[in-house]
């Protein structure tokens, strides 16, 4: 599922690993960048950025667990909208495949870790 996402709340299913104390969760499209957000959270302040998958890596189709889609109330990841973690660097920008963040259409998420070495966690990322 593929939409246009804005959330001025964005709750975790359950809580996002290297932030577990952190609260207050938005995401926010950027202007002009069709499929690229801002996640931001108000404490402690930061900003990420993350990417629609069906945009950015359209191939990209990772194994989630039932238990992940059943924390979001959700029947298949195609029913959840599929986000990539983006880490901009000066020689080339890269997202993580090995941990992506599924959002359903009411602004619950979660991240989820994947088993295996079948997605790397830095990805060249190539549009």
């Amino acid at each position: 599922m593929s939409t246009a996402l804005a959330f001025d709340t964005l709750t975790f299913a359950s809580p996002m690993p290297g932030l577990e104390s952190a609260e207050g969760f938005s995401l926010r499209g950027i202007a002009g960048a069709e499929g690229l957000y801002a996640l931001e959270v108000a404490e402690p302040r930061a900003r990420m950025f993350v990417a629609d998958a069906s945009v950015y890596v359209p191939d990209y189709e990772p194994a989630i667990p039932a238990a992940s889609l059943d924390a979001l109330g959700l029947a298949s990841v195609a029913n959840a909208t599929v986000l990539v973690v983006v880490n901009p660097a000066s020689e080339k920008t890269t997202v993580n495949l090995m941990a992506p963040l599924l959002v359903n259409a009411e602004g619950t998420c979660l991240q989820v870790i994947l088993d295996g070495a079948v997605y790397p966690l830095r990805a060249e990322l190539a549009r």
